[in-house]
């Protein structure tokens, strides 16, 4: 592990601060950035995810998915939490602290906006920096990109109707353009990339070569992790400095909620006997959020200003450095897992 790899935590606090900070002094700089988007999705962020995903898709031999097969139960495991537990799981983190324990400090008129919010960013798993996280803890990289396309299908048939449950509403208008681009952006386009370069680099020095591409990538990975944190937190910097209580008790039940869904998806896996680089990504992807489809179904349901808007930009604040976190936590409970896994 490099010197820079090795204090990552520093250089997310550093960003996280860098970000509210130059958010806060240069608000218009950020307006400018953040408004380069179509269907709500920001061009300059997707480059930067391509920068953290595509050396992860560099890994993956699509000859070798069949392999996949051998991990049905990782795949059971993750579906499991993000479709059966999770949104249900926030749904209830979010009535009892929004809905009860902090009502007295919110603004009234919008509690059930703020537990509509954290329900929408609960209702879909991540598409696109599960590849970042599943890569940071070397996960199987097979085992991930089967599990997001699937997990992507899913959402298609799954994401209204089980938004239009836990909210009592009749009929939810689903911003297809923002899921169809999203795994367009994230999940297509850089594997096409990522399969061009890998046939490139095998058919002119093999492994070796492909090998010393992926060294170079790695920090040129984390660099668009941290100007990523940078940008977000930039996008959100006068929202935290004026919200600031407001912001951190909506972070309370969506940290509750990582943290339950990715142990409850570990311990799983570790019961049912799954290989540890197929728990640790499906710890994250069990964890993860779709906070793009989150922030536009907010925005198109409940408008703008709302309090479920606000609720879900408080999802991506919180979602790089938590999972980054998670990453940590899994790759130092390997011994552990693996001691005590079920055969």
């Amino acid at each position: 592990m490099s010197t820079f790899e090795r204090y990552l935590s520093v250089w997310v606090a550093l960003c996280i601060v860098a970000g509210i900070a130059l958010g806060g002094a240069i608000p218009d700089v950020f307006a400018a950035i953040a408004s380069a988007e179509v269907a709500r999705v920001n061009l300059p962020v997707a480059v930067l995810v391509w920068l953290m995903i595509i050396p992860m898709l560099l890994k993956i031999d699509f000859g070798a998915l069949g392999q996949v097969r051998q991990h049905l139960k990782g795949v059971g495991v993750t579906l499991f939490i993000n479709w059966a537990v999770k949104p249900f799981s926030m749904a209830l983190l979010g009535t009892v602290f929004i809905g009860w324990l902090f009502r007295s400090l919110l603004p009234a008129d919008q509690i059930d906006s703020y537990i509509a919010g954290l329900i929408l960013l609960a209702a879909a798993p991540c598409t696109a920096m599960v590849f970042v996280w599943s890569n940071l803890c070397d996960g199987e990289p097979h085992y991930t990109l089967s599990q997001v396309a699937l997990n992507d299908v899913i959402m298609v048939f799954a994401f209204a109707p089980l938004v239009g449950l836990l909210l009592g509403v009749a009929s939810i208008t689903v911003p297809w353009d923002t899921l169809l681009l999203s795994v367009v952006l994230y999940i297509v386009v850089p594997v096409i990339i990522a399969q061009a370069v890998r046939r490139m680099q095998l058919r002119s020095g093999g492994q070796p070569a492909l090998d010393r591409l992926l060294k170079a990538l790695g920090p040129v990975s984390l660099t668009a992790l941290l100007a990523t944190l940078v940008m977000l937190f930039g996008f959100q910097g006068e929202a935290i400095l004026g919200e600031p209580l407001i912001i951190l008790l909506l972070a309370v039940p969506i940290l509750i909620q990582v943290y339950f869904n990715a142990g409850l998806a570990y311990w799983l896996s570790r019961r049912f006997g799954v290989a540890w680089c197929v728990a640790a990504p499906a710890a994250l992807i069990g964890a993860s959020n779709f906070f793009e489809l989150a922030v536009a179904a907010a925005i198109s349901l409940f408008g703008l200003n709302s309090g479920a808007a606000l609720a879900t930009v408080v999802g991506v604040l919180v979602e790089v450095p938590v999972m980054l976190s998670v990453v940590a936590i899994v790759k130092r409970t390997r011994p552990w897992y693996e001691t005590g896994q079920a055969s």
